[in-house]
């Protein structure tokens, strides 16, 4: 078989059909990229400059952006077009705050990262938290993201990352999911209640974020459909050993507006294929996902109750493109011996790559307690054990 470029191999295993080899995607996503500490331990360990400026892929989780020679030597198959391309619409403010650096989204949500020693950043306070009203939900200072600069923004993007590229080009959302923005605005806790005792509120603030959601793609794939092969949507709704909400609310509010936004995207894009990532314990809502219009799903977290990867590929890999589940991030990439990497790297290929429909990275973002030698030794098992014969 001749060597594939990563365009191919990729469209080729998201057909269910057998590349040359499995594909690897490293920062294609922002669920599926790296942390910018590991990352500068991995230019150094590739004997590249180790003190060029790296470039932020996600500001939150503090993902660096995989840049062209990095992806050409580790033979990453994705390109990224990033939502960090259009920042200016995206976050109303960046400064410092004593002891912290401070972020404002587009929502007037606030974030704090400690300057010494700080990894991510973290929440602090939640601007519809509380009793609230229909009325104070309208009345909300919700952001434009389909606004034409910022579209113009994600254009130029998409043609720059686009412009001679052999590799597969994702779009990135223009946010969280629907639920997550939610339970970003409202707290955890409050939007858990309301959706349980008054919907009227929930049902309106799902709304709104749908709406967002619905015209950001409308406007995004009018500019750039004729340049990307594969789109971002998500929402976390598993934990570790169990759902988040019940089958039943995700049924009655989440799916339908999931629905309405997947749809949108088949008809205006019909050639792209929807990447859907959601953490944690999710085997139960996989059907609806597929019923929804889903093509791909991410992180697969192997770590999860009940999320067998045997199973999986047996019930659904006729289906979905599984997307990530190459090596567990909780335990095996960060805590393993190289050896005890490269068998897990084994046998989950072994499980997930017959018959295509698998392109391997990690369960969600490599974090900054993983070894470069770890990272390393994934990639050898991946190259080893990833060819197709």
């Amino acid at each position: 078989m001749r060597t594939m470029s990563g365009r191919e191999r990729i469209l080729s295993t998201l057909a269910h059909k057998e590349p040359d080899h499995v594909p690897f995607d490293l920062g294609g996503t922002v669920d599926s990229g790296i942390h910018v500490d590991p990352y500068r331990k991995l230019l150094a360990y590739l004997g590249m400059n180790k003190n060029r400026t790296i470039t932020s892929a996600e500001y939150i989780m503090n993902l660096a952006v995989v840049d062209d020679d990095v992806a050409r030597a580790l033979k990453i198959d994705t390109v990224p077009v990033l939502l960090t391309a259009a920042k200016d619409f995206y976050y109303k403010e960046m400064s410092r705050e004593g002891e912290y650096e401070t972020i404002r989204d587009a929502y007037g949500v606030k974030y704090l990262k400690p300057v010494v020693g700080g990894l991510y950043y973290d929440f602090r306070g939640n601007p519809l938290s509380g009793k609230i009203t229909a009325e104070d939900i309208d009345a909300f200072d919700w952001p434009d993201l389909s606004q034409p600069a910022m579209i113009e923004a994600m254009r130029a993007a998409a043609e720059e990352v686009a412009r001679g590229t052999d590799r597969v080009v994702v779009l990135a959302a223009c946010d969280a999911g629907i639920l997550e923005r939610a339970t970003w605005l409202r707290g955890f806790n409050d939007m858990m209640v309301s959706l349980g005792t008054n919907t009227a509120i929930a049902e309106r603030l799902l709304d709104i974020i749908t709406d967002i959601h619905l015209r950001y793609w409308e406007a995004a794939l009018d500019a750039t459909a004729d340049l990307v092969d594969v789109v971002v949507e998500a929402d976390d709704l598993g934990m570790q050993d169990r759902l988040m909400i019940s089958p039943k609310w995700y049924r009655q509010y989440i799916k339908p507006r999931h629905k309405k936004i997947f749809s949108l995207i088949k008809r205006k894009a019909p050639n792209v294929r929807i990447f859907f990532h959601s953490c944690g314990a999710i085997f139960e809502l996989i059907p609806d996902f597929i019923d929804a219009g889903i093509d791909i799903l991410n992180p697969i977290q192997l770590s999860a109750a009940g999320m067998d990867i045997r199973q999986l590929k047996r019930d659904f890999g006729d289906t979905l493109t599984f997307w990530g589940g190459g090596v567990d991030t909780q335990n095996t990439l960060c805590k393993g011996s190289p050896e005890q990497i490269k068998d897990e790297v084994k046998r989950n290929l072994d499980v997930l790559a017959p018959g295509g429909g698998y392109v391997f990275s990690t369960v969600h973002n490599i974090q900054p307690d993983v070894p470069v030698e770890n990272i390393i030794a994934m990639w050898e098992a991946l190259q080893e054990y990833g060819v197709y014969t």
